[in-house]
């Protein structure tokens, strides 16, 4: 089929669902958070397999942000799962070097963008996210289903790009030398280190920029701001013109982290890295420094 690039929107997707190189992926999750005292926050990483059998767009299979995608023995939590573990998640869906992936959450955000980049970081790049997610399909009355499907076992060959996923000392050595952009996608309150979230320090890695992955979405409709929109909030947040110019991206877990890497390769950016580890690591090992 042809490639409808990384952005699809609902009619489009409607359209193709019969396609039989086509596979849906519903993503639906959630990271509930809550204060503690003392600018202290806690969150919970959650899917939502229930509400995926309540109903979702037909055709669809269901994977699990927290469980299916990640490692289990990594101790940072979520960390994108190793090759094996990965190509057996896609696989297992009917997801295989020749399918066509179409990702969505509720409103098309950071649980899609995270599969997204993880497709990529594996070598797949015939992924696309669903513009406003599963709220804009339901709001525009498009077909939904509670039969879940049993597709045919894939054949997935991973093929790991390793320039798209920083480890902690990388993004060190950029921090101090200054080489590369690095963006903070989590809230204000936290990269002022005015909140702290789990058990890790307050603040953010030296030298980082602000850039909420939320600011990049649209709050009414969901999915995301028109182009000329997030080129401008991307031009406020110090990212250069230049295409060229290495971005690294952080959040909490490296899932956040991943909406300004979607809208940058969108944008035709193509020096992109995750810190997957982000501040779930960053914060919690003490040599590493961090900023206020």
């Amino acid at each position: 089929m042809s490639d409808p690039g990384p952005l699809v929107g609902t009619a489009w997707l409607e359209e193709h669902l019969d396609d039989p190189l086509l596979r849906v992926v519903d993503i639906r999750g959630y990271v509930r958070k809550r204060m503690v005292g003392e600018g202290r926050q806690e969150a919970e990483y959650l899917g939502a397999r229930e509400e995926y059998e309540r109903s979702h767009v037909p055709g669809a299979v269901y994977v699990d942000w927290t469980r299916d995608i990640t490692d289990p023995d990594d101790p940072v939590p979520v960390q994108v799962a190793p090759p094996e573990r990965f190509a057996e998640a896609m696989a297992s869906r009917g997801i295989g070097d020749e399918t066509r992936v179409v990702v969505y959450d509720h409103a098309g955000g950071q649980f899609a963008t995270r599969l997204w980049w993880a497709l990529v970081y594996y070598g797949h790049d015939a992924v696309s996210v669903l513009d406003g997610g599963w709220n804009r399909w339901v709001a525009e009355g498009r077909p939904t289903t509670r039969e879940v499907p049993r597709p045919a076992r894939a054949s997935f060959t991973p093929r790991p790009r390793p320039a798209w996923r920083k480890q902690a000392e990388e993004v060190l050595g950029l921090s101090r030398s200054g080489e590369a952009l690095i963006l903070d996608a989590r809230d204000a309150g936290q990269y002022a280190g005015d909140v702290a979230r789990g058990q890790g320090r307050a603040g953010r890695i030296p030298g980082a920029a602000h850039l909420h992955a939320d600011s990049l979405l649209d709050p009414e409709r969901g999915g995301f701001l028109p182009l000329e929109e997030l080129e401008r909030r991307l031009r406020e947040a110090g990212v250069p013109e230049d295409r060229d110019a290495p971005v690294v991206a952080y959040c909490n877990g490296g899932v956040a982290a991943t909406v300004p890497l979607f809208v940058l390769h969108r944008l035709g950016y193509r020096n992109l890295s995750n810190y997957d580890g982000s501040w779930n690591e960053w914060g919690v090992r003490e040599e590493l420094p961090a900023e206020r």
